[in-house]
């Protein structure tokens, strides 16, 4: 068995790999990419093999920093290194990729193994494609969901649990941030997690960081939510369902979520919190992840059908999606409007939205009788408490109770775009809101962002301030502008569309 020298390198790798020369790849018989279990004393951990000249020289292998809190290892420990066959689950995705319906082991053996480590980002994503490509059927999807819940930790709250989701897919949608306060105001337990941003500009977690900490451990999340009522927290960092951060970190960069994924996504993440009453946000409109109200409907009743089936009562709101919601996109300047209307003010669009959904949930959850829920979630907004425990929530989660939306300052680099032209604003695209906003460096860079003053339906002026990019960074913001410049985002034109016949 090979043995070589631990290497610890400044390099964060996103999966397990372990480096190797490849003069010492040659003489062991290993290529790049091939599986091996490297141990050292009692620990041991299958990764990847990469090949490099530089990072490390021969007699050496390479530690990532990812890869050292599994491992316990030091530079200069002596590892051993053993090659591994390729996983059986392996045979079940290319199955899967040949358009074959699964078994309910044959599921949870990738599930297991993606969490283990056994399998490749790029086998992941051949997994992954094949849901795109070719769905998942009724039981299918059933053992998708329960792997992923399965293999991972649960929390028990002892109450009743409440929670809010969106399919996601419009920029701006930061509705989970005023959502959570009027549901924990009113009483009831909602432990928002949340995953990062993998198609937009911001997601709930991304924007509830500019205000506290959203990482946090299982039983912390207990504690503050038995105290508070709600949270709003990232839910890579609890361990429950972990397969699914693991799958979203490979459609981050292929900006895919399949149907089948995005399903057993929500509902996992939803059973590991013990959530028994789900209302569920589909934004429906052009450019929207889902486009029309039949394929939103669709989406709908199959999930509250396999929710009934796991225990979880699910209610569907289609809400409109064919612009940004409110005026703001990108971390900071979501979290800003957020403030806003949790203060008093903020657009209507954004309140309508937030009160609309969480009226839902107090029906849903049995607090009030039907037809009384936004009613009873307007005047929470209205009268403070909204705000109150919103502050209570930040706080509790590390962040400054004190603080006010006219706190929040988005990057110092700006340019706008003006109208060019007299008329009506006919469409915003959230495709491209979506890749400006993100070119300027959202969501890793906070004060990076969008903020509109004309939207859909607006009448504007020739000259007339349409919306302003934000960045942190001068270079990004003028690769920022230079694509806004290509993808003119906001459509302007006149009352006459067109002269016929023309001259």
């Amino acid at each position: 068995m090979p043995t070589c020298e631990a290497k610890l390198i400044d390099l964060m790798a996103g999966h397990r790999v372990i480096v190797l020369n490849p003069r010492d790849a040659e003489i062991f018989s290993i290529r790049a990419h091939d599986r091996i279990k490297a141990k050292h004393n009692d620990m041991s951990v299958i990764a990847e093999i990469e090949l490099s000249k530089t990072l490390v020289s021969t007699g050496e292998a390479g530690i990532p920093r990812d890869l050292i809190d599994h491992f316990r290892i030091q530079s200069g420990d002596e590892i051993e290194l053993e090659p591994v066959p390729p996983p059986s689950s392996l045979s079940h995705i290319r199955r899967k990729i040949a358009g074959q319906r699964l078994k309910r082991e044959e599921i949870y053996a990738i599930v297991q193994d993606v969490v283990e480590g056994r399998l490749s980002e790029l086998e992941m994503a051949g997994f992954l494609l094949a849901e795109e490509f070719h769905g998942m059927e009724e039981q299918e999807l059933l053992a998708l969901t329960q792997a992923i819940a399965e293999t991972g930790s649960k929390i028990d709250f002892g109450r009743p649990v409440c929670d809010k989701h969106s399919v996601g897919g419009i920029p701006g949608n930061k509705v989970s941030l005023l959502i959570v306060p009027i549901i924990a105001a009113a009483g009831l337990l909602i432990p928002k997690t949340s995953s990062r941003a993998i198609t937009s500009p911001s997601g709930t977690a991304d924007t509830m960081s500019v205000l506290a900490n959203v990482e946090f451990e299982a039983e912390e999340l207990r504690k503050m939510v038995l105290r508070t009522n709600g949270a709003i927290i990232w839910g890579g960092s609890l361990s429950l369902a972990p397969a699914d951060d693991i799958f979203i970190n490979v459609e981050h960069p292929l900006q895919i979520d399949p149907e089948p994924q995005m399903i057993a996504s929500i509902l996992a993440k939803k059973m590991a919190v013990g959530a028994e009453f789900l209302v569920l946000d589909i934004p429906v409109g052009k450019e929207a992840k889902i486009e029309s109200f039949e394929q939103g409907r669709r989406v709908g009743n199959r999930i509250i059908e396999v929710g009934e089936k796991l225990g979880v009562k699910v209610k569907c709101g289609i809400t409109y999606g064919g612009q940004p919601v409110g005026y703001s996109v990108g971390p900071c300047l979501e979290a800003r409007e957020a403030l806003e209307a949790l203060e008093g003010a903020g657009p209507q669009s954004l309140v309508e939205k937030s009160v609309s959904i969480a009226g839902m949930l107090l029906e849903l959850s049995g607090k009030v009788v039907r037809g009384a829920g936004q009613s009873l979630a307007n005047q929470i907004l209205a009268s403070g408490k909204a705000l109150e425990k919103m502050r209570e929530i930040i706080e509790a989660q590390g962040g400054d109770l004190s603080v006010k939306s006219k706190d929040l300052e988005p990057g110092p680099y700006t340019a706008g775009l003006d109208a060019p032209a007299d008329g009506y604003v006919t469409h915003v695209s959230n495709r491209a809101i979506n890749q400006i906003a993100r070119t300027a460096g959202a969501p890793a860079e906070r004060g990076a962002g969008i903020l509109f003053f004309r939207k859909e339906g607006h009448k504007v002026k020739k000259g007339e301030r349409i919306f302003e990019i934000y960045s942190e960074r001068e270079s990004k913001l003028t690769a920022a502008h230079d694509l806004a410049l290509k993808l003119q985002p906001i459509r302007i034109e006149g009352m006459l569309l067109e002269e016929i016949p023309e001259y």
